[in-house]
């Protein structure tokens, strides 16, 4: 199968698929490499030529909070950690990356973003807002991508695939864990796990829907005073029971979850490269 991506559903599963099955370049194949610092995880993300996906590493961590790098040490680590695992599973070395950003993160902190990756030894060669990286995937023409990850839901509005407005407000899915702790009367660790059982997911969901609330609000007060035919969906928390149903009432808009929404985003700044 060829990219670029004519198929978002399909490109997204084939590149969920080198979590376990990765694929090694093919000898001088020029590659595309995003790093993704979340709120949950850091993720690192290869392309080969013509965007086939060739592999992606993750590591759970807690580096980032509402956008910003508030463990630089352990960050660089992890960075530098995934980079050699990659680096082992392609069998090339890695020197340039592109990484993403909340929209309206400060200068000062898009800089400690591009620090971790230049730590771990990636030259930084692009730079782009998350929702937008996510629309590289998704293609959406008109309409709003709201990037719900671990510490923030990120807005971004498009007219005619263009970036016209962005916006971002601190709740995420760190937050929906926060309540399930208090809760459960469970430490932040546990109510983590309860938050990803998918078996618990149905009965969680009168628990976490203040909270999913509150973001389908972020979300409305985002769009507002502008065009938007629909809303797409992406990060981890997009995951959650019947998030679409939820923000589609707060906002009065079609609501959708994007195809393997917790990678969209990663992917999405692989492509930027």
């Amino acid at each position: 199968m060829k990219y670029p991506i004519l198929d978002a559903a399909s490109f997204m599963h084939g590149a969920e698929e080198t979590l376990s099955n990765p694929v090694k370049p093919e000898k001088g194949e020029k590659l595309k490499v995003g790093l993704d610092l979340g709120t949950a995880s850091i993720v690192l993300v290869v392309l080969g030529e013509e965007n086939r996906p060739l592999a992606i590493v993750r590591e759970f961590a807690q580096v980032v909070k509402d956008g910003l790098v508030v463990d630089f040490y352990q960050a660089k680590v992890i960075a530098t950690a995934l980079k050699k695992q990659m680096e082992e599973i392609l069998g090339v070395r890695l020197t340039e990356t592109a990484i993403a950003v909340p929209p309206g993160t400060g200068s000062r902190d898009v800089q400690t973003h591009g620090y971790v990756a230049s730590a771990a030894g990636l030259e930084v060669v692009r730079v782009m807002d998350e929702p937008s990286a996510a629309n590289l995937v998704l293609g959406l023409q008109n309409g709003a991508i709201a990037d719900i990850g671990g510490g923030t839901t990120g807005v971004s509005i498009l007219k005619n695939g263009e970036l016209i407005h962005t916006f971002d407000e601190p709740t995420g899915g760190t937050h929906i864990s926060l309540v399930l702790a208090g809760h459960n009367r469970v430490s932040f660790e546990e109510a983590e796990i309860i938050k990803l059982d998918p078996e618990r997911r149905r009965g969680n969901l009168p628990v976490i829907a203040p909270v999913l609330q509150k973001m389908g609000r972020i979300i409305a007060d985002g769009i507002a005073g502008f065009e938007c035919d629909e809303i797409v969906l992406v990060g981890g928390t997009s995951e959650a029971e019947e998030i679409d149903k939820i923000i589609g009432t707060e906002t009065g808009k079609k609501v959708s979850v994007s195809p393997v929404p917790i990678l969209v985003t990663p992917v999405g700044i692989a492509l930027s490269h």
